[in-house]
């Protein structure tokens, strides 16, 4: 078994170390001694460019060990430089993450850990992000990803063998796994949750002039401890549940269809 590792935090983050444990756990499980972790990361961090691609400019990669490459692009770029520059076959599986912070809800749309995951289902991988998200009960913890590395490797497990994946579909499933701001003492299981809406967790600005007299906007995130509605992933999480939402990078609102053809006919 042969999976690919990437992040939006960087190649230095901790949760890429935590992602390849989980994926080291799950291929050896699989595959025993002919599993393969490679790792293809953003050399420094890209946190908030979702699906960006850098289409416009080349971008460089570097060798940091055996199977472990930095690339200067997006975490999409790396997906891509992975698939048709790095490796020498397509992995049977792209984990994405582990991301410090959650990607429910909105942020999930500005993600770039699911801009990778996205991407590879583009390309026609499995593909599953991982984010833990903080808060509270991860402030006094030794390790912050706790409930990540505790529980990741089940969650992929059971993923891999019994989701479903769409193979084929021309925009295929992957999946959003948010892992509670808690210890791993204090998750109280995993529940399949839709993506929610957080009120008032809107990215705003603040402006600060510099010693020079120079004005910088700075992008400001919103309160993520507030609740969206029963039964989506914020509040999933916020009651110490992992959540797992199943996506497709296909956008159209369907239920809209019907009403929108009428209009034009």
């Amino acid at each position: 078994m042969r999976i690919l590792i990437t992040n939006d935090d960087g190649i230095n983050a901790p949760g890429l170390k935590i992602a390849e444990a989980i994926a080291q756990e799950v291929a050896q499980e699989l595959a025993g001694e002919r599993a393969e972790i490679w790792t293809v990361a953003p050399a420094f961090e890209q946190s908030g460019v979702g699906h960006c691609i850098s289409y416009t400019h080349p971008f460089m990669i570097a060798e940091h060990g055996p199977r472990r490459f930095a690339a200067e692009g997006s975490p999409a770029d790396c997906v891509i430089a992975a698939l048709y520059d790095v490796m020498p076959e397509r992995p049977d599986l792209v984990i994405s993450g582990v991301n410090r912070g959650n990607n429910s809800a909105e942020n999930a749309l500005y993600s770039g850990t699911l801009g990778a995951a996205m991407e590879a289902a583009l390309q026609g991988l499995p593909a599953i992000a991982l984010s833990q998200y903080m808060g509270r009960g991860t402030k006094g913890l030794v390790n912050i990803f706790d409930a990540a590395a505790s529980f990741g490797g089940d969650v992929v497990r059971r993923l891999l063998s019994d989701a479903p994946w769409d193979h084929g579909a021309d925009y295929r499933l992957f999946y959003n796994v948010n892992f509670p701001p808690v210890g791993s003492d204090q998750v109280k299981g995993i529940k399949a949750a839709p993506q929610g809406w957080r009120n008032d967790a809107f990215f705003k600005i603040e402006a600060q002039n510099s010693p020079s007299g120079r004005k910088f906007l700075w992008i400001k995130g919103g309160p993520q401890a507030n609740r969206s509605a029963p039964g989506m992933d914020v509040t999933r999480n916020l009651d110490g549940y992992i959540s797992v939402t199943p996506m497709r990078a296909d956008l159209t609102a369907y239920d809209h269809l019907d009403s929108l053809g009428a209009l034009f006919e």
